[in-house]
């Protein structure tokens, strides 16, 4: 298992969109992978568990990933989050 903090740099923040599109790259991938705000946890393949967290642009979240593809996964998921869409 590995974990990664990232600052959110999309700058509408997490909304119906952003978050359709961060689903999909993490359904790509076999691990099991979840975001972390605050005390919330939630299955990052989960459009709705998404949704619930409220990301805004600039907030720092944990990515944690378990699988055989872990690494890709979380390298990918940031990059998604990197880049201002």
């Amino acid at each position: 298992m590995i974990q990664k903090k990232i600052t959110v740099k999309i700058a509408s923040g997490l909304e119906a969109r952003p978050v359709a599109l961060f689903v999909q790259v993490a359904s790509q991938f076999e691990s099991n992978i979840y975001v972390e705000i605050q005390n919330k946890k939630v299955n990052a393949k989960s459009i709705m568990g998404m949704m619930s967290l409220g990301i805004l642009e600039g907030e720092e979240i944990i990515i944690s990933a378990d699988g055989s593809d872990q690494e890709k996964a979380v390298n990918e998921l940031e990059k998604y989050l990197s880049e201002d869409k």
